[in-house]
This record gives structure tokens, sequence and C-alpha cells, in this order.
């Protein structure tokens, strides 16, 4: 079995628990909660610190220098990310889930997830160009591909 089977997300080390993020990028969307019904509506405006090829954060280790803002997920505040996409490994593993086939701890690459087109692999747009967040609404995040 594999260490996400037979290990609580408490239990695991800094470097397991940062190996489950699959790194889509979904994460570093901007993001419009309508105030009067709640409704989460994703983007395709991503975080400038976002490499649309790589999907990854291009400062990471310091991104919260460059965006304060930026959500670090941990075991404390996972419950109150609603906003996590139902991928999203620390999402599924917290309500009892396991990875998809897809996940890069299991094929050993992110080619399948790229592939299979839920990472935010050449759909996003720098947030910096977007005049209107409203503009940009997306629902492609929303799919689970399990």
């Amino acid at each position: 079995m594999n260490f996400w089977q037979t290990t609580a997300l408490e239990d695991m080390t800094n470097a397991q628990w940062e190996s489950l993020c699959d790194g889509c990028g979904k994460c570093c969307l901007n993001k419009i909660i309508d105030d009067e019904t709640e409704a989460l509506y994703y983007t395709n405006a991503a975080c400038h610190l976002l490499d649309d090829e790589s999907c990854q954060c291009k400062r990471y280790s310091d991104r919260f220098k460059y965006v304060p803002e930026c959500t670090a997920i941990n075991l404390a505040n996972l419950p109150e990310l609603t906003w996590l996409p139902d991928s999203c490994a620390y999402r599924r593993l917290y309500l009892g889930r396991d990875l998809p086939n897809w996940h890069p701890l299991i094929t050993g690459n992110k080619d399948e997830m790229h592939k299979l087109g839920i990472s935010v692999k050449g759909k996003t747009v720098n947030e910096m160009k977007v005049r209107y967040l409203e503009d940009n609404i997306v629902l492609w995040p929303l799919q689970d591909f399990d």
C-alpha cells in the first residue's frame, strides 16, 4: 500500500504532504464568490507567479513575499478551503477518497494529468492582464476526472 493509504494526513511528513499536490495549478486561479448567493466561480486568470506551461509557482519557496494572500494548504485550514477543486488530493484524502489513477504519485509524472486536461497548462491568462475577473469565468476547473 502507498503512504497516502496508510498514513493519516496529520501523521504525514512535510515531504509526504507536499508530494500530495498534483501540481495542476487550479488553486492558483483567481476565484469569485458571489456576495449574495455564496456561489463559487473559477476564472482562468492565474496568479502572476504561475508558470502556465509547467503549472508550477515561479517563486514557491518565497511566494508569500510576492503574494501575501497566497494560501498555504495545511491540515488546520483544509476544512475551510471549500474552494479547492474536487480533483485536489488534499481535499480527496480529507473526504476519505483515494487518489485518482492519473495522479503523479501513481503515474510517476504529470504527463497523464496534462494529457487529460486536468491541469491549467495552456489554459490561463496572467491576472495582471485581466481587467474584469467576471469576464474570465470558466467551468473546466470543476471537472473531477475520477
